[in-house]
């Protein structure tokens, strides 16, 4: 058989370890060249937030430099893949291209464009699993109808009739990489070749992309990239403790970053200015280790954005988390769901969920939605999304997405009930469209899955069940510190009003330096009536679906279109 010349296309899989298609592109080739498209369909401040994109940046970066490691080195073009893709595979002369599987529609649909231009071509394509833990279509044969359940105990069943996680791809030492001189006869180089198709080439700055350069204080706390997520995934597996006890309902949603120090988990006081002088304070081992051991953290993992763009593997994560549990912990830990291992295989239900479901992250025409008659109100969404609800633990939690890219999952539960089945009764999709943009570890599957599940219209029926704007986050942070953080025009009001500052009387309000509808918004409705109506509304539509008239519904209001900052 003849050496064959790759295409290594990246897109998600941002990493050489358990790679199966970097394991395929390099198996009898003679040369490889690793790529990645910057789609401009993407990358725009409208649809991607800083914060997301400057992690993907970093993040190939750090590709670039484990691909260098080995010989290679990663080829950044800025175009329309669909275009892009098959122009290189025409003009370096290619007869494979090997990318990872994808199972989100833009992506199939970009896919089965350039799988057909390759063929034309006469290119080999192989697109093998590694974003999930098994192959969708494996559980979705198990299906009955091929419809995805609904329900996690039913999917956990399903995947345990398919048999074990699939073990890691094998590593990948070097690459035989794509030289100038041997792709093009005329010496143009690999980039001029394609100029009629590509607007640039190299890994770009913020600026050039057209944003805003993240202000000091602000952004996600931690680097993108495969060699910090790795880090922080053995650095988590260290904290047997942590693992052994993990129940993720149970964690603090007001917790902020701070450092942590191998097995004996959160360093105890304020974050300090230096996280690791806490940790130097706290420990009597030798100065080294203490440096080693100390990352920042919240209560959870915050592996997500690393998983999302697959700078760690999904499988890696489940077969070392599994050693941990089976043969350090001996079995002595939380199960599923709640546990670790019930995270990724809650992220396994949910990509199944989207996989499986025509017009998944929409209420019409999807099969599992129930039909509700949400509103697009825009004042109420933009008070939502720009921290102007009046209620500061809600505007807390939208501010920290704001600046940082994330928060908490109980804080997204807590701002999605708010927006719509517990206060503002606004369309769910145009909460997750807000998300998307601006949470750096925003998954397709996941975010319209988890805006199902929080306005009732799937997964989760309990709609009478809502989170208090005041009651929740009060549980967890009696004195505020979170909403002084990321609200400080509050940061002075006494802990007895931090979370209803309306109540408090106006001389106290003008002590705090922050009056009421003057330097902080007035509540936008009275909870105790807006959430009533709201459960109203929905029991109303449930009763149409249970009496089988609910029908297609339209929601009142107007509709941004894609890319109007939604």
């Amino acid at each position: 058989m003849a050496a064959k010349r790759t295409i290594l296309w990246f897109r998600k899989g941002l990493r050489v370890h358990d790679n199966p298609a970097l394991v395929k592109a390099c198996e009898g080739a003679s040369a490889v060249q690793p790529v990645f498209v910057l789609d401009p369909w993407f990358i725009k401040p409208e649809r991607v937030g800083a914060n997301r994109l400057r992690f993907l940046l970093e993040s190939l970066t750090d590709l670039d430099a484990s691909l260098r490691a080995r010989g290679s080195s990663l080829l950044v073009l800025h175009g329309d893949p669909a275009r892009v893709i098959p122009a290189a595979l025409e003009a370096w002369r290619c007869d494979r291209l090997c990318y990872e599987f994808d199972t989100e529609p833009y992506a199939q649909k970009r896919d089965a464009s350039v799988n057909e231009a390759a063929r034309a071509l006469g290119v080999e394509v192989h697109a093998p699993v590694s974003h999930t833990l098994w192959d969708l279509d494996r559980l979705l044969a198990k299906c009955p109808r091929g419809e995805p359940p609904t329900a996690y105990a039913s999917f956990l069943k399903i995947a345990h009739g398919v048999g074990p996680v699939p073990p890691v791809a094998p590593d990948v030492p070097s690459i035989t990489p794509l030289s100038d001189g041997d792709a093009l006869s005329d010496g143009k180089d690999l980039v001029d070749a394609l100029r009629d198709v590509v607007t640039g080439s190299g890994i770009p700055s913020l600026e050039r992309l057209g944003y805003e350069p993240i202000k000091a204080g602000e952004g996600f706390p931690a680097r993108g990239g495969e060699t910090e997520g790795l880090a922080r995934l053995r650095k988590m597996l260290a904290r047997t403790t942590y693992i052994a006890e993990f129940k993720k309902p149970q964690t603090n949603p007001t917790e902020l970053w701070t450092p942590v120090l191998g097995k004996e988990g959160k360093v105890k006081g304020a974050p300090p200015a230096n996280p690791f002088e806490a940790a130097k304070k706290s420990s009597k081992e030798p100065k080294s280790t203490q440096l080693a051991e100390a990352f920042m953290a919240p209560a959870t993992t915050a592996l997500s954005p690393y998983l999302k763009f697959g700078c760690v593997s999904p499988r890696t994560f489940w077969h070392e988390l599994r050693a941990v549990l089976d043969v350090e912990l001996g079995g002595k830990h939380s199960k599923p769901p709640e546990s670790l291992e019930g995270q990724l295989l809650w992220r396994e239900f949910y990509y199944l969920a989207g996989y499986g479901t025509p017009n998944y992250d929409r209420m019409a025409g999807n099969r599992i939605c129930r039909q509700i008659p949400w509103t697009w109100d825009e004042e109420r969404l933009a008070a939502w999304e720009e921290s102007r609800t009046g209620f500061p633990w809600i505007d807390a939690c939208m501010m920290q997405l704001k600046q940082e890219g994330w928060m908490h999952h109980l804080a997204r539960h807590a701002v999605a009930c708010f927006l719509t089945r517990g206060d503002l009764f606004v369309h769910w999709e145009a909460g997750a469209a807000v998300f998307d943009r601006e949470l750096v570890d925003a998954d397709w599957a996941l975010n319209n899955g988890n805006w199902m599940w929080l306005s009732c219209s799937c997964f989760f029926y309990q709609y009478f069940r809502v989170y208090g704007p005041v009651s929740f986050g009060k549980k967890y942070d009696k004195e505020g510190a979170y909403i002084r953080k990321y609200l400080p025009q509050l940061k002075d009001m006494p802990a007895k009003y931090i979370y209803e500052p309306w109540t408090a009387p106006i001389e106290v309000q003008r002590k705090a330096g922050c009056v009421v509808g003057v330097d902080y918004p007035a509540p936008i409705v009275d909870h105790a009536v807006a959430s009533k109506e709201c459960i109203e509304k929905i029991a109303a539509a449930y009763n149409a679906h249970k009496n089988g008239t609910a029908g297609s519904i339209v929601a009142a209001g107007k509709k941004r279109k894609a890319g109007d900052g939604v």
